[in-house]
């Protein structure tokens, strides 16, 4: 049985989608289980049980404080080996982030699947094109940006669930691999040509300051977007890889459709 971490989640609920349309036999896990999925809690440690999961897609637990995060991971990555699953697909981050402000928890939990003895893939998956069109701030007529002109290999969040099934339903062909999946370079001057307005850039100050003044974002929020602005705006993050397309046997989805219905859906109604 393959068994998806994150099931509420919208990248764990593609996936485990995307595994049950395969034909394969898959559940999820998650603190708030609902219909098919299971209690999975990485903050108790004591009551995680994977006995009978063959396949472990960890998918990040990554909305929080980096030791948070990595201790999370190590308690269900310490439960995979003693309760003897057979592979472990940890969803991470694109190597080209390694500057950003939550790439440090990617890492060391990079460092703990390859550590526990338990055969391994590892996703080091690109931004969403969700994420950078749903970063674009309407203001009027027109949108609004940190991004400058710098462009990211952006990626359809479809895409990255599709390429962890394909990977979890056959893991002894992916064991030791490392892949990149990115996808096309896309500026939030093409977002905005195709939504038919204008785009301004503000600085990265100006977008701190919008940031912190945000009440619903939690304290280590603002400088982990602040990070994917500034490394889009600096061209650290729009480097290409064949590997998504290569795993998918198809090309990768245009993200710049996904990143302007996404900027669209956000629009103001005078907007539409």
């Amino acid at each position: 049985m393959i068994l998806v971490t994150g099931a509420n989640g919208n990248l764990g609920s593609a996936t485990l989608a995307a595994l049950r349309a395969r034909g394969a036999i898959a559940t999820g896990g998650s603190r708030i289980p609902g219909d098919g999925t299971r209690l999975l809690d990485f903050d108790e440690p004591s009551g995680i049980d994977l006995t009978g999961v063959s396949t472990l897609v960890l998918v990040s637990a990554g909305y929080a404080e980096d030791d948070q995060v990595i201790r999370r991971h190590a308690a269900v990555l310490d439960a995979a080996a003693r309760d003897g699953v057979r592979h472990v697909v940890y969803t991470s981050l694109t190597g080209a982030g390694d500057h950003l402000g939550f790439a440090l928890a990617h890492r060391a939990t990079e460092r703990l699947v390859r550590g526990r003895g338990v055969p391994w893939t590892i996703l080091r998956n690109g931004l969403y094109a969700e994420l950078f069109g749903g970063l674009l701030m309407w203001a009027g007529s027109g949108v609004e940006s940190a991004f400058g002109d710098g462009a990211l290999a952006a990626v359809a969040r479809a895409d990255l669930a599709e390429a962890a099934a394909v990977v979890a339903a056959d893991p002894a062909r992916h064991s030791g691999c490392t892949y990149d999946l990115v996808g096309t370079p896309i500026t939030a001057a093409d977002v905005a040509d195709r939504l038919g307005v204008p785009h301004r850039t503000i600085g990265l100050d100006e977008y701190r300051r919008r940031l912190h003044a945000t009440p619903e974002l939690l304290p280590f929020q603002p400088p982990m977007l602040s990070s994917i602005a500034s490394g889009v705006r600096h061209g650290f993050l729009d480097g290409t890889s064949p590997d998504l397309a290569d795993i998918l046997g198809r090309p990768v989805r245009d993200p710049l459709a996904v990143a302007v219905a996404t900027a669209f859906a956000m629009a103001p109604q005078a907007v539409r």
